[in-house]
């Protein structure tokens, strides 16, 4: 775990002089992996997969002869999970590679440690983890994936005569428009709000109940009104200092209010 200390960068664009930035790759405008060849791409991998088996070994040795660590379990360990993924995002929106960088691995340290405690009482582990979420990303993602894809959707006995729709995805918009409707028709077996966890913060968990409901085509999204980042925050402030001042819980009001709509729409569906 890391203490969070004074930014490297700010908004205005100045760069660390941390000498990790010497190691980090320069951004050319794109994602560095498009038009790669297969076989830098397999090279790279292979030295990824050596580094978190090494990161692997730390975590074993830490759990298994470091007093504190061996006093976790999932429930202690989540909060600093938690606390690791907002470091993340503030190194994120901070654009300062290197400590986006260390937050990064801090979050993949959470990740080991908590599959291993799942491995521990046979009930997963860092292996299961990922094949999960392979497999996942290959079912939402059938404009990549199609015959794989459709392959895995049909039995052994259907397979000669089954061929499942597949979605040809073309745009960033599609693509999230048949993220949600898989999400929702064959993983929660078609419920808009199955699994959504209601100990979200208040503004994520309207705006996950607004995306769903949208995504179901039981509400029309009101339009934008053009603001700016920065403007759409002030906007944000005001309204938590005008609840303040009427003596109104902000986060409190915000839930009560995403939850008045999550009942409007499930009475809908």
């Amino acid at each position: 775990m890391t203490e969070r200390g004074s930014p490297e960068t700010n908004r205005s664009g100045a760069r660390p002089t941390d000498d990790r930035a010497a190691l980090l790759p320069q951004r050319s405008g794109c994602a560095a992996s498009v038009g790669r060849a297969p076989g830098e791409d397999a090279e790279r991998a292979a030295v990824g997969a050596a580094a978190l088996a090494r990161l692997d070994e730390v975590t074993r040795r830490l759990r298994r002869d470091c007093p504190w660590d061996r006093e976790q379990d999932e429930r202690s360990i989540v909060p600093h999970t938690v606390e690791e993924a907002y470091e993340l995002a503030d190194a994120a929106h901070a654009g300062d590679d290197a400590k986006l960088v260390d937050e990064l691995g801090d979050v993949l340290f959470q990740v080991h440690f908590l599959a291993l405690l799942l491995e521990e009482r046979d009930a997963g582990g860092l292996e299961a983890v990922a094949d999960g979420c392979r497999q996942k990303l290959i079912r939402r993602h059938p404009h990549v994936f199609g015959e794989e894809n459709a392959d895995r959707r049909c039995s052994p006995d259907q397979r000669s005569g089954c061929a499942p729709a597949i979605d040809r995805a073309e745009t960033a918009d599609a693509v999230l428009e048949n993220w949600g409707r898989i999400k929702r028709d064959d993983e929660r077996g078609g419920e808009v709000f199955g699994d959504l966890p209601e100990n979200l913060p208040a503004a994520l968990y309207a705006r996950k109940l607004l995306k769903r409901g949208a995504s179901a085509g039981l509400y029309e999204p009101e339009a934008g009104w053009g603001g700016s980042f920065d403007q759409h925050g002030d906007a944000l402030l005001q309204a938590v200092e005008a609840a303040h001042a009427d003596g109104v819980d902000a986060e409190l009001a915000l839930r009560h209010a995403a939850d008045r709509f999550r009942t409007d729409i499930d009475s809908a569906s």
